[in-house]
């Protein structure tokens, strides 16, 4: 009778280890499967924890860098010659044709607070809207890390970058001066645009991590908007020692000749760093590092 007593109770210990180790094993799946609360600036969003079919019609460039594939991206990105080979299998969407985000079953959308639509993508899927400049560029890309569960890679990343552009920096002024100034200016051939700390182009190299400086007169120009349009004619009242040229492949450079553009004392000294538009445009570690290596070889010469 012992001997059967003692039976009984090792099998139902059977039983009761199985139904645990079946539970935890249940757990695991459906954490892997999950969803998480992530809290964006508008409020909590719940998130597939591991999503696997993301719509980026922001921050693609901030995803990519963090070896995230898309399902789909907007045109934007699709065309920056930094990702168009790796993004060649993502769809081009839209805000604009809700029906093309559809068409992607996306488990997560991220998308810019200033878009239309914002309503109907929250019907189709998660979605976190992001206000373009609420976050800085390193803060930006840790909280995209926070997003897709790779915080701590998002973090070193920007942790080195800062340290490694900081430290360029600081050999640029030991060889120009603290004083030496920098004008970024963008053009299509006729129009131009003086662009401030936070206007991508790599202005976030130059004038934060960097900390170089602007011509007062551009600082004091671009303090409103963070950019300023000026003629061709007073190009060279708003010139540093330094200029930064941005400027599409097809651009008409023509105005390089012009009398205005000869005088300026940069363009005379050789002091003009060319950078592609396209591949300038945004402000994710990929176009950082490639305009890191730009400049930190442009303004050591």
């Amino acid at each position: 009778m012992k001997k059967y007593f003692s039976f009984i109770v090792l099998l139902l210990m059977s039983f009761a280890l199985g139904a645990c180790s079946s539970e935890e094993a249940s757990d695991d799946t459906s954490s892997a499967g999950g969803t998480v609360t992530y809290e964006s600036e508008f409020g909590p969003v719940e998130v597939p924890e591991n999503p696997e079919r993301i719509v980026a019609l922001s921050y693609a460039p901030n995803l990519h860098a963090l070896d995230i594939e898309m399902a789909g991206v907007d045109q934007w990105s699709k065309a920056n010659p930094l990702f168009e080979e790796d993004l060649t299998d993502a769809a081009q969407v839209t805000e604009a044709e809700p029906e093309s985000i559809l068409a992607e079953d996306p488990d997560l959308i991220i998308a810019g607070a200033n878009m239309e639509n914002l309503d109907e993508l929250e019907k189709i899927a998660p979605t976190v809207t992001y206000t373009w400049g609420k976050l800085n560029y390193l803060e930006q890309q840790i909280e995209i890390g926070k997003l897709v569960g790779k915080e701590d890679e998002a973090r070193e990343w920007a942790q080195d970058f800062e340290t490694r552009a900081k430290a360029i920096g600081d050999q640029i002024k030991e060889k120009h001066g603290e004083d030496m100034t920098v004008t970024v200016i963008e053009t299509d051939g006729k129009g131009f645009y003086l662009f401030g700390e936070a206007w991508g182009r790599g202005t976030e190299i130059l004038y934060q991590a960097m900390d170089l400086k602007m011509p007062e007169n551009v600082n004091e120009a671009v303090s409103a908007d963070g950019y300023y349009e000026i003629s061709q004619e007073v190009l060279a009242e708003y010139a540093g020692d330094y200029i930064v040229l941005s400027r599409g492949e097809e651009t008409d450079m023509s105005f390089t000749e012009s009398e205005v553009w000869q005088s300026i004392p940069a363009v005379q000294n050789d002091n003009v760093i060319e950078i592609d538009t396209a591949a300038s445009s945004y402000s994710d570690p990929t176009t950082l590092e490639y305009l890191l290596e730009i400049y930190s070889k442009g303004l050591m010469e």
